[in-house]
C-alpha cells in the first residue's frame, strides 16, 4: 500500500440529500454539517447552486452557507453546473467550487442540458473563472466508470477528458462512479491511468454502493494512489437523473475499513456513528450503512 493516510470529503449535505423525497430544513442541514465537523471532517460538500425546480433539496444553498459558521480549517464545497451557478456561489462564503463534466452525451443531456464535449468545455471555463476570482475549484468527471444510458465507458475517453480538464488548473480531479457499477480492478486501473496523465494534480474518487462494491472500490482507489475519497454518513444519496442510482459509500463503513487497516483519516468513527444515528431519526428510516447498525469493534473502543 502506497499511503497510510487519506483525505475524506463528506458529501451527505449535498449528494446525500439531493435525491431524498423528504425535504430537509436549512436548520437540519446545518446540524448535519456540524455533526460531521465535530466528527473531524475537514472538507464538506454542503450545497449545490442548481435550479430549485430540478433539485428542490438544494433550494436553500445560500441560507445553508450563511447559517453554517465554518471553522477556519474546514473547506466548504459548493457544486456548480454553469456560470449562473458560479456567480451565485461567488456571492457566498463558499470556500471551494466544484464543477462537473460527464463522459457521455446521454447522461450529460439529462443532467446538465449539454453534450459531453460541452460539459468538458464548461467545466474548464468554470475552473478558470473561479480561479481568476480568487476561489479554488476542482472538477468531477461523472459517469467515469459507466453510464446508465450508454453502458460501458471507454477508459481512454475518461483519461482524455481528465487531461483536457487538467489544463484549466483545478486543485484536483475526481472520478465519479455515479451509478455504482465499478469493480476494484476497474477502479485501480482507471485511477492509476488518470494519476499518471494529470500528475501532479491529485485524484479524488467518488463512489456509490449500488451493487455493493463501493467499499472494495475505495480500497482499490487507495492502493492506486487516490489522494481523497468521498463518502456520505449513513450511506445516503443518489443522483436524480440516473435511474436506480442508490447511495454513496457510507462514511462510517469507510472509516471502519480504514481505521482497522492502519490508514489515518482524521475522522472519529464513534462520532460519525452518532451522526448517522441522528440522521436516521431525522429521516425516520433505517439508513443503508452497516457499521452504524453493528457498531465498531471492539465494542466501545
Amino acid at each position: 500500500m502506497s499511503t497510510h493516510r487519506i483525505e475524506i470529503v463528506e458529501v451527505s449535505p449535498r449528494d446525500g440529500l439531493q435525491n431524498e423525497k423528504r425535504l430537509f430544513t436549512t436548520a437540519q442541514k446545518i446540524t448535519l454539517i456540524e455533526h460531521m465537523v465535530a466528527a473531524g471532517a475537514k472538507r464538506i460538500e454542503i450545497a449545490s447552486f442548481v435550479r430549485a425546480d430540478r433539485v428542490p433539496q438544494m433550494a436553500d444553498a445560500e441560507e445553508v452557507i450563511t447559517g453554517f459558521a465554518a471553522p477556519d480549517d474546514v473547506v466548504t464545497i459548493g457544486l456548480v453546473m454553469n456560470k449562473r451557478g458560479l456567480f451565485r456561489a461567488l456571492d457566498t462564503a463558499i470556500r471551494q467550487i466544484g464543477a462537473v463534466c460527464i463522459t457521455t452525451d446521454s447522461f450529460a443531456t439529462r443532467n446538465q442540458g449539454q453534450t459531453s464535449e460541452e460539459s468538458v468545455a464548461v467545466a474548464a471555463d468554470l475552473v478558470r473563472f473561479a480561479h481568476a476570482e480568487g476561489r479554488p475549484a476542482q472538477v468531477t468527471i461523472a459517469a467515469a466508470f459507466g453510464c446508465p444510458f450508454e453502458g460501458e465507458v471507454d477508459r481512454a475517453r475518461v483519461v482524455d477528458i481528465a487531461r483536457r480538464v487538467a489544463d484549466a488548473g483545478p486543485v484536483e480531479i475526481a472520478l465519479a462512479d455515479t451509478i455504482g457499477v465499478a469493480v476494484p480492478r476497474q477502479t485501480y486501473d482507471l485511477v492509476s491511468e488518470v494519476r499518471a496523465a494529470i500528475a501532479p494534480i491529485p485524484v479524488r474518487v467518488h463512489l456509490h454502493n449500488t451493487r455493493n462494491t463501493g467499499i472494495a472500490n475505495a480500497w482499490a482507489a487507495l492502493e492506486a494512489g487516490a489522494a481523497t475519497l468521498d463518502s456520505a454518513v449513513g450511506g445516503i444519496g443518489g443522483c436524480p437523473f440516473a435511474p436506480n442510482a442508490t447511495g454513496n459509500i457510507a462514511t462510517e463503513d469507510l472509516l471502519y475499513l480504514l481505521d482497522r487497516s492502519g490508514v489515518a483519516t482524521g475522522l472519529d468513527l464513534n462520532r460519525t456513528i452518532a451522526a448517522a444515528t441522528w440522521l436516521g431519526v431525522q429521516m425516520e428510516r433505517e439508513l443503508p450503512a452497516m457499521v452504524s447498525r453493528a457498531g465498531g469493534f471492539p465494542h466501545g473502543a
